[in-house]
């Protein structure tokens, strides 16, 4: 192992770790604005009750992602100062758009909505609430569109004297046609997630205070998350075909290492099960599927999928010599585990949606553990795709143009990135106590009681009304 080796790792896990927490946020904006949304338009209580315990959660759960996406950001400079110097001219744009634009309206609005309430008149109030939502969702456009370059470079040239890209086409990055279909994939993924948080707490209270005066919030939570959870199901598995499309037609050894493919087929069969040698390059057995491969790489179940063999070939041949294929048993299982997490959750929706149906109020201790695991399944989805994203585009760093090994830093020992390492790994570790005790105490706690209230169709000024939102 050396100072590379370590530097991937602590990339890795600090990636996800990070990215435990932005689903939630995005999601759980737009959820909140629209429960806001429908106290302010039928002055329903349990809708403001709503927005209240689920704006609580969100809250938490931004700090955590602000600081982790902080120390995130420490790593170009520390261990990829070379891949930063390389892309430096190209990323400083949507990076700064995002940091100044998007961050800026996201957490201006938010301190708005936090302590606006009987503060703001009732409209204003709300409009800072979807404020907030649409500048979480800006900033992870802007991030993704920088994510995209990565993936498939436009919009740039290599300057020859300093060997760094320099952008050239600004509207060309912003239009990447992996930013544009992995922009709506990584929102429906998002909403998965803040779905299936309504749905498990929401539940948690269903069943656990079946006798509470707030269990019709309740009931409404969990069919309401339920929803959102089936419908954001539907548009991550419409967003996820175009997106192997995109995917076959600029990074064809990525949909290749998806199925393990070493061979050229058409028709290409997709394995849900392979049973075969360690490098995946031996099969013993395959529970197959026929033409779906093809179907998905390239919208004809005739397609010819090109294989890893062919593609390695082809890239010694354009690039030199050395291996240009990632991991396959990597690829091969984060892909799966992607789809089957998401399905998970997607039928606990629907077996949530079932006990309730006709007013009936669930008993079973089997659902109650289903729904309360259910938050983690999207997850862990979110988890294996990142990886598999990331993972398949190795050994690339920026898809043809650097080598990831070229953009570590070269003056950082294996001693210093290990020192890093650990250290924040010890930081995460307690932050995620943090996070989870605060979501576990403030999700028991239930809705908050509600003593006075005014009514959220009156724009008069508020300044002398009880502060009876206040956080």
């Amino acid at each position: 192992m050396d100072a590379l080796d370590v530097a991937r790792w602590q990339f890795g896990v600090t990636t996800v770790y990070h990215f435990l927490f932005v689903p939630l946020t995005i999601g759980l904006s737009v959820l909140v604005a629209i429960l806001q949304t429908l106290w302010h338009r039928t002055g329903n209580e349990r809708y403001l009750k709503l927005t209240k315990f689920y704006g609580k959660l969100f809250l938490i759960n931004f700090a955590m992602g602000v600081v982790t996406g902080i120390v995130q950001e420490f790593q170009f400079g520390m261990n990829w100062s070379d891949y930063s110097r390389f892309v430096g001219d190209v990323f400083g744009a949507p990076l700064a758009i995002e940091a100044l634009v998007a961050f800026f309206l996201e957490s201006t609005f938010i301190g708005l909505w936090i302590f606006g309430w009987d503060r703001l008149p009732k409209r204003l109030h709300l409009a800072a609430i979807w404020a907030a939502a649409i500048g979480t969702n800006l900033s992870a456009y802007f991030i993704l569109a920088a994510n995209s370059f990565m993936q498939n470079p436009v919009g740039y040239r290599i300057n020859p004297d300093t060997g760094r890209a320099e952008m050239t086409d600004f509207l060309a990055m912003l239009t990447n046609k992996v930013a544009l279909v992995t922009f709506p994939h990584t929102l429906a993924g998002s909403f998965l997630v803040a779905g299936s948080l309504v749905v498990a707490v929401g539940l948690y209270h269903v069943i656990r205070n079946r006798d509470s005066a707030d269990t019709p919030a309740y009931r409404f939570a969990t069919k309401f998350g339920a929803w959102v959870v089936l419908a954001s199901s539907a548009l991550v598995l419409i967003t996820g075909d175009i997106q192997g499309k995109i995917m076959t037609e600029v990074q064809p050894m990525k949909m290749a290492a998806a199925e393990g493919l070493y061979t050229t087929e058409s028709p290409a069969s997709f394995s849900v099960l392979t049973i075969g040698s360690l490098d995946g390059s031996r099969e013993v057995f395959a529970l197959k599927i026929p033409y779906l491969l093809s179907y998905l790489g390239t919208g004809d179940p005739n397609g010819t999928v090109h294989g890893i063999d062919d593609l390695q070939a082809q890239y010694a041949s354009q690039y030199g010599a050395g291996s240009y294929t990632p991991i396959i048993p990597v690829t091969y299982w984060s892909f799966r585990f992607m789809i089957a997490f998401g399905l998970a959750a997607a039928a606990i929706a629907l077996l949530v949606l079932w006990t309730q149906r006709k007013g009936r109020t669930p008993t079973s201790r089997w659902l109650l553990r289903a729904g309360l695991a259910m938050p983690m399944l999207p997850l862990l989805a979110n988890s294996f795709g990142w990886i598999f994203t990331e993972m398949g585009r190795q050994p690339w760093i920026v898809f043809g143009e650097m080598l990831t090994r070229d953009g570590v830093s070269r003056s950082v020992s294996l001693t210093e990135v290990l020192t890093s390492f650990t250290a924040f790994t010890l930081i995460y570790a307690t932050l995620a106590v943090i996070e989870v005790k605060l979501l576990l105490r403030y999700a028991r706690a239930g809705v908050p009681d509600l003593t006075d209230h005014p009514d959220p169709t009156d724009d008069s000024d508020d300044a002398e009304r009880p502060l009876a939102f206040a956080y």
